[in-house]
């Protein structure tokens, strides 16, 4: 053989070694992208389902029992918690969630007033707990606070605990309220709330189906949002003059006829 032909078969054995070596290559660079796209779809995955479980609430889900009406509960359905007396000449009808900020404005602005009225005798305020933003942004909070509330008028605690969930309310998107925890510690603002039964009443979701059905009332009647303040049947809430002098004047001309 040649020394021309050797030189040939060795270059052609040089180009095949080259070539299986850069198929070694670019076989190793495609196992390397299969891996790290892999890791990077679990790591997605991850953080959908931590989203998904950070808005689902705070505790474990709980299963719906029977309606039952908190103590006292008054008006179609034993749907109305009533704060002042029967006799009083006019009515507030107040339909709220306590993740609601509209309603904790409303609250904010207007609790003086209607406690003083509501403690006076000439008002009786009606409060129709409903779960409008956890239809809205997901979430239990305003369920398992509405629950809350109707365990606390169980104890006769309702108007004082009312008020402790407005003024710790959290941001509207915040869930806070879906723990069942908080709702017990803010029990402790309100003395002689926090007991076993109070308790037991809270983490077992006793009023939850109540509460649902205070909802479905409250689409049903299609109301434009929360909070819808209703005096004596008319709402006035969305009366931009309306003021807390102005609704005690009403309040009070309404008791002189």
């Amino acid at each position: 053989m040649s020394e021309k032909n050797r030189d040939g078969k060795r270059t052609a054995r040089d180009r095949l070694a080259v070539e299986r070596e850069k198929q070694k290559s670019a076989e190793k660079r495609r196992r390397t992208l299969i891996v790290g796209a892999s890791v990077v779809c679990v790591l997605a995955l991850a953080a959908v389902i931590g989203i998904v479980a950070a808005n689902s609430g705070k505790d474990e889900k709980r299963t719906a029992g029977p309606v039952v009406a908190p103590s006292g509960a008054q008006g179609k359905d034993s749907l109305a918690i009533p704060v002042g007396k029967d006799s009083a000449k006019s009515t507030l009808t107040v339909w709220e969630d306590f993740r609601c900020p509209a309603c904790q404005g409303f609250e904010s602005a207007y609790r003086s007033t209607v406690h003083q009225l509501t403690g006076a005798g000439s008002l009786r305020a009606e409060y129709h707990l409903v779960t409008l933003i956890d239809g809205n942004l997901g979430g239990s909070g305003s369920l398992r606070a509405a629950n809350a509330a109707a365990c606390a008028q169980d104890a006769g605690k309702f108007s004082t605990y009312h008020d402790v969930l407005y003024e710790n309310q959290p941001k509207e998107t915040d869930d806070a309220f879906a723990s069942n925890d908080k709702l017990i510690e803010l029990a402790g603002k309100v003395e002689g709330l926090d007991t076993p039964a109070f308790r037991s009443c809270v983490n077992d979701g006793r009023h939850d189906s109540w509460v649902q059905k205070s909802q479905k009332a409250f689409e049903a009647g299609r109301f434009p949002g929360t909070p819808a303040v209703l005096l004596n049947g008319k709402n006035i809430y969305e009366d931009r003059t309306m003021t807390p002098a102005k609704l005690k004047k009403m309040v009070e001309d309404a008791n002189k006829g």
